[in-house]
């Protein structure tokens, strides 16, 4: 006990040399200043390029950061009082990720502590060279601490790498699919000059025209199985084809800016995508939970995590399965109705093809996708780095390998496929999205409601009734009011929503 006391004392901080101290507070401060200062001049980056949406990105990227420092300061600050939470020796030899219950009778008492304060980090420490005093007062009762100094350390870093991971992996995937939605660009150009010439309108039987031809002529047309294979198989190659894009335009553009045929729909796209980007990035509590849980069942001989690996893949399949099977849906919808059309052919977008009507939970989805697969990675290699390959918490390599493949895979499709599926597809619901306005524009609306809220309170505060009709008026009148600023702000640029 005395031995372990001394070593304590020795690399106290009050025993450490000032030059030592000096050195690395100054060490970790100027690493700190760096990747602040890196940070504020991406930021400026985002202003000066009019990037609002990558600017709120990176805010968000922030408010993760502030949030692992205060998990830091949290887990400092609380852990001499987790060393002095003490619990039974026998608690500890049940839910272990290393060691199975034949080890557990083979151990001594003594070996048993050393087991139980290092769940998460190496078993079989002496508790006295680790925990010092907080471990004697454990061990006086015949207990054990709850958690090791170690295995608190070894959590923290694991925290750390799984937040930095989220955002490599999101900002990778955002890279690889806006790379991706802009090889369409030339589509966009293309429909843009034939705009400008106007032909005569031919009358076209449905049945002629290639999206209809790809969607609902082919293969699944009598079969709701055979489409949905269809949909899943098509998600691997040409998930989104020039007929795809086209008809999707059209038919946004026709729904909702009727007045602006030469709306440029690949610049709001991206815009959308950007804008959600921003929440992607982001570590929600409920992805918070998800850890915990995943953490709770890693258990020796369960190869939890080889299991979970497969969790983001079939969840990815399912979005690009039923992302490709809404623009089917399209295909079909006009497909019955009409048997000849005077024009182009036009689809109505609608919010009754999406799960539960809300195209919304598609991204809850590839958020959940990406965290889950993101966190698969950075568990693999804080294993790797901390405990190294041969670790029993790294499990048989059997189960490593495809683990890993699956991880790649995920990054891949959903960047190539799922991604800019994701980006067109959901323009097909029945609302369009802020981003078909300017910033300025969106600006000037924006200051216009909140207007119109302090006028409405103040007739509310003066006793006044507000008639239920003024909703619809009100509403009215905001797209008017949208419509004029959009057409005016860019000189034909603009959007009008009818």
């Amino acid at each position: 006990m005395e031995g372990g006391g001394g070593e304590s004392e020795s690399t106290a901080l009050e025993f450490t040399p000032t030059w030592i101290v000096a050195a690395v507070c100054s060490l970790i401060v100027v690493i700190s200043l760096a990747a602040e200062r890196c940070l504020h001049y991406l930021g400026k980056t985002f202003k000066g390029k009019n990037q609002k949406a990558l600017f709120e990105a990176l805010l968000k990227v922030k408010e993760e950061l502030m949030l692992l420092g205060f998990i830091s300061l949290l887990l400092t600050v609380s852990q001499g009082m987790i060393q002095r939470i003490c619990i039974p020796p026998q608690w500890t030899f049940y839910m272990l990720p290393c060691h199975s219950a034949k080890e557990h009778d083979e151990l001594s008492p003594s070996e048993a502590r050393g087991l139980a304060a290092g769940i998460l980090g190496l078993s079989r420490r002496r508790l006295l060279s680790e925990g010092g005093p907080r471990a004697q007062h454990c061990q006086k009762k015949g207990e054990v601490p709850l958690l090791s100094v170690e295995a608190l350390h070894q959590l923290h870093i694991f925290i750390f790498i799984l937040a930095i991971a989220h955002v490599i992996f999101c900002v990778l995937t955002m890279l690889l699919g806006s790379a991706r939605i802009r090889q369409w660009k030339h589509w966009e150009d293309e429909f843009q000059k034939d705009a400008t010439e106007n032909g005569q309108r031919k009358v076209t039987y449905v049945h002629q025209c290639e999206f209809i031809r790809e969607h609902f002529k082919g293969i699944g047309r009598d079969s709701a199985i055979l489409s949905w294979l269809h949909s899943f198989v098509k998600q691997f190659y040409g998930s989104v084809t020039k007929s795809d894009y086209t008809t999707m335009r059209l038919g946004f553009i026709m729904t909702h800016c009727r007045a602006n045929p030469k709306f440029d729909f690949h610049r709001y796209m991206l815009r959308a995508l950007e804008a959600d980007f921003k929440k992607v990035v982001g570590i929600s509590w409920y992805l918070w939970i998800f850890v915990v849980v995943f953490m709770l069942l890693n258990v020796n001989g369960w190869h939890t995590y080889f299991w979970i690996s497969f969790i983001p893949l079939l969840l990815l399949l399912a979005v690009g399965t039923k992302l490709e099977h809404v623009i089917t849906q399209l295909a079909i919808e006009v497909a019955e109705k009409h048997s000849a059309i005077e024009g182009d052919l036009v689809v109505n977008p609608s919010d009754e093809h999406f799960w539960f009507g809300r195209p919304k939970i598609v991204l809850y989805l590839i958020h959940f996708i990406l965290f889950q697969n993101a966190f698969e990675i950075a568990f693999f290699f804080w294993i790797l780095t901390t405990y190294g390959f041969n670790s029993c918490i790294m499990d048989h390599v059997p189960f490593i390998v495809p683990r890993l493949v699956v991880g790649a895979i995920i990054q891949l499709l959903c960047s190539y496929s799922t991604l800019p599926l994701y980006a067109i597809v959901t323009q097909m619901g029945t609302f369009f999205k802020k981003e078909i306005f300017d910033e300025h524009v969106q600006q000037s609306l924006v200051g216009w409601a909140q207007k119109a809220k302090k006028r409405k309170a103040l007739k509310n505060n003066g006793g006044s009734s507000v008639d239920g009709s003024a909703r619809p008026t009100a509403r009215l009148e905001l797209m008017r009011r949208a419509a004029a600023l959009a057409e005016g702000s860019t000189g034909g640029n603009g959007t009008q929503a009818l």
